[in-house]
This record gives C-alpha cells, sequence and structure tokens, in this order.
C-alpha cells in the first residue's frame, strides 16, 4: 500500500470541488463464491467532482458502481447516495433513488429495435410521466443537441457508428436530468479521437449538467483528461488516490507501469 495524503477519509474535498459527499462508501466487500473481488473499499464522490476509478481488468472496478446502484448485493461495509444507505434501503425508495443517478453501461445498451428518438423518449416517459408530448420532444432535441448528433433522431441503432452509439447512450443517460453519472469504461472499443471526443462531452455534461461523476476506465488518457481526482484500485483495495500529477511523479513501480503511458 502507497502512503499518499488521503482526502476522502479527512472528508476534505479536492480544489474546485464543492464541500460535502453525494457518494459515502465504507468498508465495502464483495466476493464471487471465493474470489473476493473487493475487499474493504472505503472511498468518496464529491458534489460536482470527476471520479476517476482506475484498475487493471479484475480490480473490481464495474463491481463497485454496480454495487452503488444496488445491481450487486453487497457482502458487508455501507453506500449512501444522499445519504441513503442503499444497500438496506426499501424497493420503493431505491427506485425514487436510482431516478437520480445516470448509468452509462459499457455496451452502451441501446435497444436495437427502437429508433433513437424512440429510446430517449423511453425513460422519459418512464421518469418524467407528467411531461407534455411538446415538453418530451424539446428535451429529446436538446441532448441529442448536446451530444452533437441532432441529425440522427430517426436512425437506428445499427445504422450508427461505435462512437455515435456511445453518444445516443450518453444521451439518453441525461435527458432525465440525472444528479449523478456512473460511466462505466465510456472509451473501450473507440479510436483515440473519438475517445478523446466523447472525454470531452464528459467534461461538457459535468460543466452543463452540475453533475458529480465515477468513471471507471484503464484508459489513461481519459483519466487525464475527465479527472479532478483519481483512484486507483489493486486487488480489491485502494492503492492510490490523489490527482493526476500525483500519479505522473510517482516514483512507485506499479503506478509508474500502468499510469505513465504516453
Amino acid at each position: 500500500m502507497i502512503a499518499v495524503q488521503n482526502n476522502t477519509v479527512n472528508n476534505i474535498p479536492p480544489s474546485g470541488v464543492s464541500p460535502g459527499a453525494v457518494i459515502e462508501i465504507n468498508n465495502l466487500k464483495k466476493s464471487f463464491g471465493k474470489q473476493e473481488v473487493l475487499k474493504d473499499i472505503s472511498l468518496s464522490l464529491f458534489n460536482g467532482e470527476n471520479l476517476v476509478v482506475l484498475g487493471k481488468s479484475g480490480s473490481g472496478k464495474s463491481v463497485l458502481i454496480k454495487c452503488i446502484v444496488n445491481l450487486l448485493n453487497t457482502d458487508g461495509g455501507t453506500i449512501k447516495v444522499f445519504g441513503e444507505n442503499v444497500i438496506s434501503i426499501k424497493r420503493k425508495e431505491l427506485s425514487v433513488l436510482r431516478t437520480k443517478i445516470g448509468f452509462l453501461f459499457q455496451s452502451g445498451a441501446l435497444y436495437d429495435s427502437m429508433t433513437v428518438k424512440q429510446n430517449l423518449e423511453f425513460p422519459l416517459r418512464r421518469i418524467r410521466e407528467n411531461l407534455s408530448e411538446k415538453e418530451i420532444e424539446e428535451k429529446v432535441i436538446e441532448v441529442l443537441e448536446n451530444v452533437g448528433l441532432a441529425d440522427a433522431l430517426n436512425k437506428m441503432p445499427s445504422q450508427l457508428s461505435g462512437g455515435m452509439r456511445k453518444r445516443i447512450s450518453l444521451a439518453r443517460t441525461i435527458v432525465v436530468d440525472p444528479m449523478i453519472m456512473l460511466y462505466d469504461e465510456p472509451t473501450t472499443g473507440l479510436d483515440p479521437i473519438t475517445s478523446e471526443e466523447i472525454s470531452s462531452l464528459i467534461l461538457d455534461v459535468q460543466k452543463k449538467y452540475k453533475t458529480s461523476s465515477i468513471i471507471i476506465t484503464h484508459d489513461i488518457m481519459c483519466a487525464r483528461n475527465t479527472a479532478n481526482r483519481v483512484v486507483m484500485l489493486q486487488d480489491g483495495k485502494v492503492y492510490m488516490e490523489g490527482k493526476t500529477e500525483d500519479f505522473e511523479n510517482s516514483t512507485d513501480t506499479l503506478i509508474k507501469s500502468f499510469f505513465k503511458i504516453k
């Protein structure tokens, strides 16, 4: 374990980030059979912050954010989102809490049988039941313009490139105005130029929608471009936490081999 200043433990948000944690994770444990994936994880996400969680494949990154929204049951510890413990919360209350959280899946998870417009309308009709048809249409067009794909309104997912699908998936996630964004490997499978565009969109979403985000990635450039703070997982534990420059300047062998990729 590397000795670094841990702002989460001290409850001190990074410079430029509002005080107050919107997600607080303490002593989180998760195993699959005899395999311990998360071992006593503690970290916080602060209001308005982009927190990047780095780690090699199998380090528990995606398991972590699935636990946050209770897609996976945990084996110990607590997870509080806006002060609510998602592990013990009632099902109805959990459903309400989930409407405040946007989850961008690695695959995008678009409905292939629906047009782009229908994909974006679907969550609006379920979550924002009081919207009129005109308001739904205006909201769909607004988010498509924000991701630079207003002309894709009537296209099918099969007609979109990988980068376009990722943008549409992001649009569908932000269409209901979430307060927290969880990104699961947002640049995986994309070329460098498109990856940089997606990273820029993540920053745009943070600024325009005032979101607090956890970005799961092993893409170093994505981390550099989007992070206010970085946490690195190794063997199911928090190995290091700090700003990107702390990782850049680290002399630790593991950090150097993983992070200093040009």
